[in-house]
């Protein structure tokens, strides 16, 4: 077997060794998000005459039907034929179009040296007064074409400086159309900068100008760009809404391309609120609506890989026998290419689940069978790839081949397709590709026990992504980017791999601080993922002078539970237990649930408890008894955000009633630092009564009666607590402390993790406005956000993070939250003891201790009473 897998190999092999060289490409793989895909320029050229206008006319149909080699052929002709008769105007025109036709073919150089002779033709013209006008239109569509060119090049500031030199010049014709086509085009280049906000201000500006005007293509596809901008930033409601009008003017226009489109986008936008059944309703729609071959099947792949990831395998089967031929009839293009590879990923995700279980003979048969084909399909990629000049897609299928070989154990051809991916990547300068061919690197090499090299190829990968922040959330669909999938195992492996004992030895201290680092960075990294957003501006130092506190990282990896310990003043330790992570998950879903609920036992919790206990603290006992620790800080990873750490049990008694706890998401976010000794002063809100169908808090007006009675305070109460008032209180007043008190919840998704105002839901990015803007001319800093009745979202394993995402984005020092709703009176009593020991000047995690144990040992023992609160960021 091994024998025809190596001649099957050694029979594709003269297809992957021809190489040529590129240019760097980021968004451009097949087209970005925002790209408006209409031929610009045809159009505005009237005086055309003669039998060249048919050349043309046909170079426009050929591009449309995606025939673009036969459209460079006759737009050349026709081309020619203007050069020879010296009609500037016209064949700058037609270099403008035969330069979008090499982009879409990936031919960088040919694309770039025709657009340079229509921009110095249409720059260097004299004309006719009457003519001038003409030119100006021409010399602006073929800036438009070069800041597609540079935008697919990677160049994307300088499309956006291109774009504006267009928009200026449409202005002073008077061209309000092509005015708003730039500007979304600028929004493009906005976005791939990774200025989100910006890029969503520029589209919204845009598609108010557009509602006002009656339906066209160009308002179908600037409601749909904006509302795939909306997508990516986290917006999914406005998103769909956004969408849901572009359909309706496309149908209006019965434009089938533009209805296939936006379906396929709607069907984005469902598939990322997790609405799976309409996503594939959407897929299915525009896979029936599309003209287009290729939008067709990029529906139907879409729709196969949600199959895929529900696990209906005979769906998927039925759906990838209907792809299969069409993908073999594609014509060369780079949509092509990466419908190819794509194809490729599911069937291999499919050999992947056939794989499980014993095998027999026919079962190795098949799938020996299955790999061939699936080789046959990405050498067809790669032949294409490079007859294309396309580099960045030429390193896609390669690696991707090396992953099949990679699952089909042939590691020797595996690691050279791989290092000739990586070689590509690299010589283009794209790490958004490189670093999946490091990581595969690093997995292949560790898999022959190379574990040094493995670790460089890892080490790299990181130091890839982590360059890539701003680039990572806007990455195109073309690179099925998926944060979980493609960026989380990186991190997670590396740190399995720094924390492997080599022969009888422990880590050294190199690796335990570079698996600190890289599980910092991971938090940081899953932070930007949540918001879609590279917002965040890490500290450069990690460690700090707290001669009392010890750093706990407990580490999720596949196969084991590592812990990673900083002491003051002493090397990194480190202990792990033999775990796996689903075991991990799911005694902590159970503690969760048994937290939760009021009629189980302090026996039934304390038992699970004890467990997580005995993982994260107990081999660490002896070593904080000998350094007199006093507050522990945990740097919790995946599942263990949904506990608090204080009611971990060794036995005998809760942790709390034994130490400070605290919580942070990583120590290059908040700079441990103590309160300031000042007159501590508060604004406090709060909605008692019942609104917008959410339940009373009756004891919400005791509370801030209670908190007003220890510390200066202004209440925002009921109707008083609007965003509006809370803006300008906030806005206007130096107090330290912010004190919320209303339903709440936190979510894994933004646009699901909010604050309930008296008038509104008040979203986590709104939020982040209200408290941030605060006048300048004030000397106070937020030292503290207390969030006393929000709760994170049921059936959502990854809300904690909504909770982290508030914490992070309000700019306060420290948050104080409930990780699940608690009895009202009990809240009360609580906050009132925290303010009480904070006037006394003891630290925020030691307030919140002694509040904690003061319910502890009254009538509120039960642990759903005290334990939800947690405190996050800077604990002195």
């Amino acid at each position: 077997m091994a024998r025809k897998r190596f001649v099957f190999f050694r029979a594709i092999q003269p297809l992957l060794k021809a190489r040529s060289w590129g240019n760097r490409f980021l968004l451009a793989l097949v087209t970005a998000l925002l790209c408006i895909t209409v031929f610009p320029v045809l159009t505005t050229a009237p005086s055309l005459n003669s039998a060249v206008p048919s050349l043309v006319q046909q170079g426009k149909a050929l591009y449309k039907a995606e025939k673009f080699t036969e459209a460079t052929q006759v737009l050349q002709q026709a081309a020619d034929t203007f050069r020879t008769n010296g009609e500037e105007l016209k064949l700058g025109m037609t270099l403008s179009n035969l330069s979008l036709a090499y982009q879409q073919l990936g031919q960088w150089q040919k694309a770039e040296e025709v657009i340079a002779e229509s921009l110095k033709l249409l720059q260097s013209g004299q004309d006719a007064e009457s003519q001038q006008k003409e030119r100006s239109q021409l010399l602006a569509q073929a800036l438009d074409v070069r800041g597609r060119l540079q935008l697919a090049r990677g160049q994307a500031q300088s499309a956006l400086t291109t774009w504006r030199k267009a928009a200026s010049i449409y202005a002073e014709v008077g061209d309000e159309a092509r005015i708003t086509r730039s500007r979304i085009n600028q929004a493009q280049a906005l976005q791939s900068l990774g200025l989100y906000r910006q890029a969503e201000e520029t589209l919204t500006e845009s598609s108010q100008r557009l509602q006002k005007q009656p339906d066209s293509s160009l308002k179908a596809t600037g409601l749909r760009s904006l509302g795939n901008i909306f997508r990516v930033i986290g917006n999914l409601k406005e998103s769909r809404q956004v969408l849901e009008q572009s359909l309706d003017v496309a149908r209006s226009l019965q434009s089938r391309e533009a209805i296939s489109e936006t379906l396929l986008s709607l069907g984005n936008t469902a598939s990322a609120q997790q609405d799976t059944q309409t996503a594939k309703a959407f897929y299915r729609q525009a896979a029936t609506a599309s003209a287009s071959a290729v939008t067709r099947i990029q529906a139907q792949l879409n729709r196969l890989n949600l199959l895929l990831e529900t696990e209906q395998w005979e769906a998927a089967q039925a759906l990838q026998l209907q792809i299969q031929p069409q993908i073999a009839d594609l014509s060369p293009s780079r949509a092509a290419v990466y419908a190819r590879i794509h194809f490729a990923q599911s069937l291999m995700k499919m050999g992947s689940r056939k794989g499980r279980g014993r095998e027999d003979a026919g079962t190795r048969r098949e799938k020996t069978s299955q790999s061939q084909e699936i080789a046959q399909i990405l050498a067809k990629a790669i032949q294409q790839a490079k007859s294309l000049g396309d580099q960045p897609a030429t390193s896609y299928a390669l690696g991707n081949l090396g992953e099949l070989y990679e699952q089909t154990q042939q590691r020797t051809e595996a690691i050279d397709l791989t290092q000739q991916a990586l070689f590509i990547a690299q010589a283009v300068d794209s790490p958004e590709i490189a670093y999946r061919w490091q990581w595969q690197l690093g997995r292949l090499l560790r898999e022959q026990g190379n574990i040094q090299d493995a670790i460089a190829a890892y080490t790299e990968a990181v130091n890839n992504l982590q360059s890539l922040r701003s680039d990572l959330v806007a990455m195109s669909s073309d690179v099925q980017y998926s944060f979980r999938e493609k960026v989380e195992p990186v991190y997670r492996q590396l740190v399995e791999l720094l924390l492997q004992s080599q022969g009888s030895s422990e880590p050294s201290q190199e690796n335990l601080a570079q698996a600190r680092r890289t599980i910092e960075s991971l938090q940081l990294a899953q932070l930007d993922n949540y918001f879609q957003e590279a917002c965040l501006d890490p500290l450069e130092q990690v460690d700090f002078v707290d001669e009392k506190a010890a750093i706990i990282y407990p580490i999720i990896l596949d196969e084991r539970l590592e812990v990673v310990l900083s002491l003051p003043g002493e090397g990194l330790r480190h202990y792990g237990t033999g775990v796996r992570s689903q075991q991990v998950d799911s005694l902590i879903k159970k503690l969760r649930q048994k937290l939760v609920l009021p009629y189980t036992s302090q026996k039934e919790i304390n038992a699970l408890s004890q467990k997580v206990y005995n993982w994260l603290i107990q081999p660490a006992e002896t070593a904080l008894a000998e350094s007199k620790i006093e507050t522990l800080v945990f740097v919790p990873d995946g599942s263990f955000r949904n506990i608090p750490m204080a009611a971990l049990h060794d036995g005998k008694q809760y942790l709390i009633e034994n130490y400070n706890v605290a919580l942070t998401p990583g120590l290059r976010l908040f700079e441990p630092k103590p309160l300031a000794q000042m007159q501590l002063e508060a604004l406090t809100a709060g909605v008692s009564q019942s609104r917008f169908g959410f339940k009373p808090l009756e004891y919400v007006k005791t509370e801030l009666a209670q908190i007003q009675s220890e510390i200066p305070a202004e209440v925002l109460l009921n109707q008083e607590f609007t965003s509006t008032s809370l803006d300008n209180e906030v806005n206007s007043s130096p107090v330290p402390v912010v004190h919320i008190a209303t339903h709440g919840q936190f979510s894994s998704q933004t646009e699901e993790t909010y604050i309930l105002a008296w008038d509104e839901q008040i979203n986590v990015n709104e939020l982040d406005n209200l408290l941030r803007v605060r006048d300048q001319s004030l000397p106070s800093e937020l030292e503290l956000l207390v969030l006393s009745a929000c709760e994170t979202a049921q059936g959502d394993e990854r809300a904690a993070l909504g909770l982290a995402g508030v914490a992070v984005r309000a700019g306060a020092r420290s948050t104080l939250a409930s990780l699940w709703l608690v009895e009202d009176q009990s809240t009360a009593l609580l906050m009132s003891r925290f303010y009480q020991e904070l006037e006394t000047g003891v630290s925020k995690a030691k307030a919140l201790r002694n509040a904690q144990q003061a319910l502890l040992q009254g009538e509120y023992q039960h642990p759903r009473f005290w334990a939800s609160f947690v405190l996050l960021g800077n604990w002195l």
